[in-house]
């Protein structure tokens, strides 16, 4: 599955066409695996829970938004 360059916003949220991205960008794919993992270790070492919890929701966020930002970046080009 090829992800198209007028990729909707409702369209990038689902799963196979997450999953075909990461799996056509593997260097993007392994940046989002670090930002999984850090941002909510960053947000722990800066202030505690309440960080983590922001940290964990801006990392899912990046994960979930990552395609449709890149698709429109390449779309605008």
């Amino acid at each position: 599955m090829s992800i198209h360059s007028d990729l909707s916003f409702s369209d990038s949220l689902k799963s196979k066409q997450r999953q075909a991205f990461y799996e056509g960008h593997k260097n993007i794919a392994l940046l989002m695996i670090l930002v999984m993992f850090l941002f909510p270790l960053f947000g722990v070492y800066i202030s505690g829970l309440l960080g983590a919890a922001l940290g964990m929701g801006l990392s899912i966020a990046a994960y979930l938004l990552t395609p449709y930002v890149k698709s429109t970046l390449d779309s605008q080009e």
